[in-house]
C-alpha cells in the first residue's frame, strides 16, 4: 500500500477537535492541558491530520497495530463477519470464536491450549489472577516495580509504574519486587549473569518473607513494555519458572504488548524457552482493529474448572467481530511472514541503526530491544547515567523530552515517549525503507536532546 493524504481540510479538523474537546474525556490526562491531534486517516505505517501532515507512526498506536493500519484483508474479514453474524452471546459455540481460539492455542508455548477471551489486556490480567487465586487457594500476587499490567482494579495495583499511585489501595494482595535491569541495577551487578542470579535470589527471599504458602502467582511481562523494554538476562525467566515450581506458585506471563510478533517471535516467551501456567494477550492478536484480549490456560489450571464453575465472564467475551479480526490477522501474519519481518528489521535495521545513533548522540545512555520492540534511554550524563528528565517528570521538568517529541513530529515521525525514554515500536510489517526513515527523523530529534546533556 502507498499511504495517501486526502486534500487538506482544516475546517473539518477544527470541527472534529471542537467536538472532542466538548465531549470526550481522555485517559491519563489533565483534560484542560491536552491538545489532541485530529486524525483524518491512516494506512500501513502512517497516519495524517486534516492539515495534510503525514506521520510515520513509531508507536503502533499504543504498540498494537502490529500489521499496520487498515490492512485490507482484516477490514474485509470484519465486514464479512458483520454481514454474517455481527454479535452473539459468549455462552454459545460460534465458528469464528472457536477458530480464533484454535489459531491462538496453536501458537502459544507448551500446553496453553484453552483460551478465555476478554475485551483487552487489563481484563485478561484480572482474570488470570483470579484463576491463579482460585486454583491455589492463596491470595498474594508478586509483580515487578518496572511494569505495567493495565488500569482495572487488580491490574493497576499489580502495575509498578507511577500510574498505580493514585489508585493503589495497598490492600489488593499485591507485593512488588525488583526484576533484573542491568543498566540501572538495584543489585549493583556488573554483568548479566550477576544481575540474573541476584534478581532471582531477591525474588526467592521476597517469597520467603511473604510466606510461600500465601503466594498464588508471580506475574511478569516477558519483556516489559511501557516500563522500558528491558530484555531479561539469560536464565532469569527459567529461574522464575523453577521458583514457581518449587513453591507451587502459578507463573503468569503478560504478553499483551510483547506478543504476536512484536519481538520477532510469535510470543516473547519463545526466545527464552519458558512455558508459563497462564499467559495474557491482547493488542497484536488482531492489530487492535476490534477490542480483544484473553488468557491462555494450561491443562492443570483448566482442569480446576472442569466440575467447578469459573466465577467470571464478560458480555462481549469472544465477540464475533473481534474474533474475525483475529483470525484474519493471524492468517495475514503467516502469509506475509510478518513475524519473520519483525525479526529481520530488528536484526538488520533498527538494532544496528539505534546503536549507531547512540555512538553519535551523547544523550543516548542505553539501547535495548529485539524485533520491533526497542528503547533508547536518554541521559544528561553518560558517566553518571542521570536521566534526561527526573522519574515521573511533568510540566517544565519534562521539557527536554517534550522538545524531543516536538522535533520528531516536525520531521514527520510520531514518537513513543515515556519518562526519559523514546521507544522505537513501529508496525511488525514495517519496511526497511520506513524503518530507516524513522531512524533519520529520530537522528535529527536526538540533536535537540543533546542540547540538555552535561
Amino acid at each position: 500500500m502507498t499511504p495517501h493524504v486526502a486534500a487538506p481540510d482544516p475546517q473539518a479538523g477544527a470541527a472534529v477537535k471542537a467536538a472532542d474537546r466538548a465531549h470526550v474525556f481522555h485517559s491519563w490526562s489533565a483534560q484542560g492541558l491536552i491538545d489532541p491531534l485530529a486524525v483524518a486517516g491512516a494506512e500501513g505505517s502512517y497516519f495524517w491530520d486534516y492539515d495534510g501532515n503525514r506521520y510515520l507512526d513509531f508507536t503502533s498506536g499504543l504498540v498494537y497495530t502490529n500489521i499496520g493500519y487498515q490492512h485490507p484483508k482484516v477490514v474485509a474479514a470484519i465486514q464479512e463477519q458483520a454481514g454474517k453474524l455481527a454479535t452473539f452471546a459468549p455462552a454459545f459455540a460460534v465458528d469464528v470464536r472457536s477458530e480464533a481460539a484454535r489459531l491462538i492455542a496453536e501458537r502459544t508455548p507448551g500446553d496453553l491450549d484453552k483460551i478465555f477471551f476478554t475485551n483487552g489486556g487489563a481484563e485478561a490480567v484480572e482474570n488470570a489472577v483470579r484463576m491463579a487465586r482460585l486454583h491455589t487457594g492463596r491470595t498474594k500476587v508478586l509483580s515487578a516495580y518496572r511494569s505495567y499490567h493495565g488500569a482495572t482494579s487488580t491490574a493497576i495495583n499489580l502495575t509498578g509504574d507511577p500510574r498505580r499511585w493514585p489508585s493503589d489501595t495497598a490492600s489488593a494482595g499485591v507485593v512488588h519486587f525488583w526484576a533484573p535491569f542491568l543498566y540501572r541495577s538495584p543489585f549493583y551487578s556488573t554483568t548479566e549473569a550477576e544481575e540474573s542470579a541476584r534478581a532471582l535470589q531477591h525474588l526467592e527471599d521476597t517469597i520467603a518473607f511473604e510466606g510461600p504458602a500465601t503466594v498464588a502467582a508471580i506475574i511478569l511481562e516477558t519483556v516489559p513494555g511501557t516500563a522500558g523494554i528491558m530484555t531479561p538476562p539469560p536464565g532469569y525467566l527459567a529461574g522464575v519458572r523453577e521458583i514457581c515450581d518449587k513453591y507451587g506458585i502459578v507463573f503468569i506471563l503478560d504478553e499483551v504488548m510483547a506478543g504476536f510478533g512484536r519481538t520477532g517471535k510469535w510470543f516473547a516467551a519463545d526466545h527464552f524457552d519458558v512455558v508459563p501456567d497462564l499467559m495474557t494477550f491482547a493488542k497484536g492478536v488482531n492489530s487492535g482493529y476490534v477490542p480483544l484480549g484473553g488468557v491462555a490456560i494450561n491443562a492443570e489450571i483448566a482442569a480446576t474448572f472442569d466440575k467447578r464453575a469459573y466465577p467470571g465472564g464478560l458480555t462481549y467475551s469472544g465477540h464475533p467481530l473481534a474474533c474475525a479480526a483475529a483470525v484474519a490477522t493471524i492468517h495475514v501474519m503467516e502469509d506475509e511472514k510478518v513475524v519473520e519481518n519483525a525479526a529481520h528489521i530488528g536484526e538488520t535495521v533498527l538494532g544496528p541503526g539505534l546503536r549507531e545513533l547512540a555512538e553519535r548522540h551523547p544523550s543516548v545512555g542505553d539501547v535495548r530491544g529485539m524485533g520491533v520492540f526497542w528503547a533508547l534511554e536518554l541521559v544528561r550524563n553518560r558517566e553518571t547515567r542521570e536521566p534526561l528528565v527526573p522519574y515521573n517528570a511533568a510540566g517544565e521538568a519534562a521539557a527536554p523530552m517534550a522538545a524531543l517529541g516536538a522535533a520528531a513530529k516536525k520531521n514527520g515521525l510520531w514518537p513513543f515517549i515515556n519518562m526519559n525514554r523514546t521507544h522505537a515500536v513501529p508496525a511488525c510489517n514495517v519496511s526497511e525503507a520506513e524503518a530507516k526513515e524513522g531512524l533519520a527523523a529520530l537522528d535529527a530529534a536526538l540533536s535537540v536532546a543533546d542540547e540538555y546533556t552535561a
